[in-house]
């Protein structure tokens, strides 16, 4: 079932929970989750619970005039509803619960990070047959969505879409090598790799809370096989040492701690920076808390930005501001001068992707970068006092 379908299920089954005929209905679920959030935390026994009111509610529903003479698909759209309306509600009293849970992903994190600084397609056995940069970095940008869901459901297809990219690459690469389709042995070594190159927010939890609270009855075929590996990558990145990488212990322990070395400094450069920036901004990092408490008369009695005439200091400065033009050719020219340019657009995975790369899917991650650039570009624009330039326009709008 694809997303517009679940959205179309969830609308479907609160459209049917405001018919009169529904209010048992309602009362059980609105007792249930009040009942339920007034427990303490303890995930295996609140998915053992979560998944009996799942299957009784939907039992239920077969019985019911409200689903007379409905098809399996829409007995089967009633219960993703329910799912996605039920786990909606409780999700900030089940998702990283436990204190354990929390700790977890904040280690696995960091050993991903960590990890991430000197692992090679080679240290997992990837042939090269099936190393696809552009492929990989769409998988991750697949993979590192799925925090922006809450329903176990759209979790899940979070991790499946990320699989299905990684599964295309490998069946095209052996069909045009003339090599046997690809298996778990292929599969999962990509996996791995592209999990912890994306590192994935919260991982441990996610994977724990759609193990929990995902229907167990609609986690399998393809789901639960692609699933199962999401598993399997988890516990191996956990789990990872010198032998799994296929290195010796004193080179990991030197990547490691390099590794170390670096992030450590990217860290500390980063607040300098931010330092730098408001000194010479002259911004106070307290005045973003103190304007929330500002009130409207504060604004009001402000003078109009026309009246604010700026010192002979500030028009010096002003007069130094860089137009657009010389900004985008100081960055083009930094940009062509370093070694590894493809790692400066590891966070914009369709800058490498072609026409047939994309699906569907896309279209809608895609507008939103676009906003996103047109946005901050017009701001950059008017920021310094370039506010007649244009947007760049493709040839087709052009």
């Amino acid at each position: 079932m694809e997303n517009a379908d679940v959205f179309l299920g969830l609308q479907d089954f609160l459209e049917r929970m405001r018919q009169p005929s529904a209010a048992d209905f309602v009362k059980s679920i609105k007792s249930f989750i009040v009942s339920f959030s007034n427990n303490a935390p303890d995930p295996e026994k609140d998915s053992v619970s979560v998944q009996a009111f799942f299957a009784n509610m939907e039992a239920a529903f077969r019985a019911h005039p409200l689903w007379a003479g409905c098809s399996e698909e829409e007995l089967d759209s009633a219960g993703e509803g329910l799912e996605k309306y039920v786990m909606t509600k409780l999700f900030t009293r089940v998702f990283a619960s436990l204190p354990d849970d929390v700790k977890h992903d904040e280690q696995l994190s960091e050993k991903m990070v960590l990890i991430q600084q000197f692992v090679r397609p080679e240290n997992l056995d990837i042939k090269p047959t099936f190393q696809n940069e552009t492929s990989w970095l769409l998988a991750q940008k697949e993979l590192q969505k799925i925090n922006m869901y809450k329903a176990p459901r759209d979790k899940l297809v979070c991790i499946l879409n990320c699989c299905k990219v990684i599964s295309n690459l490998l069946l095209n690469a052996s069909i045009a090598s003339n090599e046997n389709p690809p298996g778990a042995d292929e599969f999962l070594p990509v996996l791995i790799y592209v999990t912890i190159k994306a590192n994935p927010p919260q991982l441990h939890s996610n994977l724990l809370y759609i193990q929990c609270y995902r229907r167990q009855s609609r986690l399998v075929a393809e789901a639960a096989y692609f699933f199962t590996n999401m598993l399997s990558a988890e516990s191996f990145i956990s789990n990872i040492d010198a032998k799994a990488l296929s290195m010796e212990e004193t080179e990991f322990e030197k990547n490691m701690e390099s590794a170390r070395a670096l992030v450590s400094g990217l860290s500390t450069d980063l607040d300098g920076l931010s330092s730098q920036i408001d000194q010479i901004t002259g911004h106070d990092p307290r005045e973003h808390t103190e304007s929330r408490h500002q009130t409207l008369e504060d604004h009001e009695i402000r003078p109009k930005s026309s009246e604010i005439k700026p010192s002979s200091k500030e028009k010096s400065s002003i007069n130094k501001i860089p137009s657009i033009s010389e900004l985008e050719n100081r960055g083009a020219t930094i940009l062509l001068r370093e070694d590894q340019t493809s790692k400066v657009f590891r966070e914009y995975p369709y800058m490498f992707a072609h026409a047939g790369d994309l699906t569907i899917n896309d279209v809608e991650d895609l507008l939103n970068n676009y906003k996103q650039l047109a946005f901050k570009y017009v701001c950059l624009l008017k920021g310094s006092d370039g506010g007649s330039a244009t947007f760049p326009l493709s040839g087709s709008q052009a």
